[in-house]
């Protein structure tokens, strides 16, 4: 792995969508950390994880366990792929850790048990929420919504584009980057009040997905190859 790649580390880690994300930047030779409200959460999501790669033949990587603020302060680029019921709360828990960093918010504000209809908070997204929390000290990016962890967990090649928001350009620009080594393409989507619309998306995604029995995601047509 070298040693120019950025720590990396999911809070909220343990589920289909960021054990997804954590093999796929493993696999890419990033360092990748999963964060739980509990450790023993957490090893066992890296356990069930490295079982899965190794019955895949692939041994070199480096997965780890930690609770979420410790893992948000050992890493240098943070995602948070915790249900919205927890995701104030774990940003109060982390917020001094995550000062001059960036912040992945994957977040989507669903409500149950209508996650099929569109219900955004008052702020307007789960990334405004973020963003206004941690202040400008933080850089937060709103990412990966619209990918399903099915397709995250297949371990091969993923046909599904992803929609970049964020107030800074550099920042975004670096999320793209970890798209891409999670085998997707990445694109700028404008400022962190874009993530309103991305958001919504996903719950237009349930609803496809449950009247047509798939796995949807995105894909933007129009573009030069």
């Amino acid at each position: 792995m070298s040693d120019s790649k950025p720590v990396l580390a999911i809070l909220g880690g343990t589920g289909d969508l960021g054990t997804g994300l954590a093999r796929r930047w493993a696999e890419a030779g990033y360092r990748v950390i999963i964060g739980s409200r509990t450790q023993d959460k957490a090893e066992a999501a890296v356990a069930d994880l490295q079982q899965v790669m190794a019955d895949r033949g692939i041994a070199q990587v480096t997965v780890e366990a930690m609770g979420n603020l410790a893992a948000a302060e050992a890493a240098d680029i943070v995602a948070m792929t915790v249900p919205f019921a927890h995701h104030s709360s774990t940003l109060e828990l982390v917020k001094p850790a995550l000062k001059g960093k960036i912040l992945i918010d994957v977040t989507v504000p669903l409500v149950p048990p209508k996650v099929a209809r569109v219900q955004l908070p008052e702020a307007g997204s789960a990334g405004q929420i973020a963003q206004n929390l941690l202040g400008e000290d933080t850089q937060v990016v709103s990412a990966f919504q619209n990918v399903a962890a099915h397709h995250l967990q297949e371990g091969k090649g993923l046909d599904c584009d992803v929609l970049v928001c964020g107030d800074k350009k550099d920042a975004r620009a670096k999320v793209i980057e970890l798209v891409e080594a999670a085998g997707m393409r990445g694109f700028h989507a404008g400022s962190i009040a874009n993530a309103a619309a991305v958001e919504a998306m996903t719950s237009v995604l349930i609803f496809v997905n449950k009247q047509y029995q798939c796995h949807a995601g995105i894909k933007l047509t129009g573009l030069a190859e």
